[in-house]
């Protein structure tokens, strides 16, 4: 890694995200990857989960905690703004709603990013946008912010090369097909539709990592299914790569996604998807190309699909052959740094 000389862009990269979240990760990959580009000068304002601090740290990131409160916490918002100020960025890019209403205009030039179709009044103050998918590019645009201000650049996946886990983990039979699902168990993101799914794969196992409010409501609807010998809740994982390696295939059941991140994780490592027709991934997946998309909310069209692909294995590798070339080109690490690095040389003030 390059050392920052004094031309080189002060870039602050503000987050108030939770301590686990896909969006939180991404934001750890790529305040990484741009800090080894060698060509910007970092610094990160977070909440104070020092996990993600340390981790941001090891990379060569001064990183900063704060507890990012509501209005009422004027002590905690003038602490960050001071802090923000004595780095005297260049560009500051607030992430998500919490971070974009603490971080006022200032003598910089201010950039929010937006992973989903948020209420944009937390967003009119910046002066630019950046949007992960077409369709968020679209809602921000027939919001009112000017079009040439708004640029679409999407995520990348984790690209650290993994080993899969031993096909039995988690007590899982080695001779059945085994499915992967993965996310915050939320109810946008239509687990009980696969779980209803489920119940016309009759040999598959299902792998479900992750944890949110509806864990209690699937459990129980798994029992009633009588699925609970195939259905493994494996709670939120952070080798969810390695089961990517280990999985059939993974499915993305979801009823509405910003931009589906997940679909990037499966193409780079080499998991076939099948997602449901959802904001996010029907705009990333040409289906029958580098995936299968189904219709929302339709559990027999899906277990349909699963069924299928689990009996037709030269198909599933052929997806997994274009997915991987797509996102080698379109979607990869150094490919999305790079459009950050040019974006921000292309917004910085003179």
């Amino acid at each position: 890694m390059n050392s920052p000389n004094e031309n080189t862009l002060r870039i602050a990269q503000v987050l108030a995200g939770a301590e686990r979240g896909g969006a939180e990760n991404f934001f750890v990959r790529l305040v990484k990857g741009l800090q080894n580009s060698g060509k910007v000068d970092q610094q990160a304002f977070i909440r104070a989960h020092q996990q993600r601090i340390n981790s941001l740290e090891s990379a060569g990131v001064p990183t900063r905690g704060f507890r990012f409160g509501g209005k009422l916490n004027l002590l905690d918002r003038m602490q960050f703004q001071k802090a923000l100020g004595q780095f005297h960025p260049d560009i500051v890019m607030t992430w998500m709603n919490r971070a974009s209403i603490a971080t006022p205009p200032g003598d910089y030039t201010l950039i929010s990013r937006l992973g989903h179709y948020y209420n944009l009044k937390y967003y009119r103050h910046a002066d630019y946008w950046v949007g992960i998918s077409r369709g968020i590019c679209d809602h921000l645009i027939q919001g009112g912010m000017p079009a040439d201000r708004v640029f679409h650049i999407p995520n990348f996946a984790d690209e650290t090369p993994v080993e899969p886990l031993p096909r039995a983990s988690f007590d899982t039979p080695a001779d059945r097909p085994l499915l992967l699902a993965a996310g915050r168990l939320h109810v946008n993101k239509g687990f009980d539709i696969l779980l209803q799914a489920m119940a016309g794969v009759p040999d598959a196992t299902l792998w479900l990592a992750g944890s949110g409010p509806e864990e209690q409501a699937l459990r129980r609807q798994c029992a009633e299914l009588g699925l609970q010998d195939r259905v493994r809740f494996l709670g939120w994982r952070n080798d969810v790569t390695r089961l990517m390696r280990t999985a059939d295939l993974f499915v993305c059941p979801s009823r509405h996604e910003g931009l589906g991140s997940i679909v990037m994780e499966s193409w780079a490592h080499e998991c076939p998807i099948i997602a449901t027709d959802s904001q996010g991934p029907g705009e990333l997946i040409d289906s029958g190309e580098t995936g299968i998309l189904t219709p929302v909310d339709e559990p027999e069209a899906l277990a349909q699909a699963i069924r299928s692909l689990l009996e037709n294995p030269d198909q599933a590798h052929a997806l997994v052959t274009n997915a991987r070339r797509l996102y080698q080109a379109k979607y990869s690490q150094s490919v999305i740094v790079q459009q950050y690095l040019d974006l921000y040389q292309t917004i910085r003030r003179p």
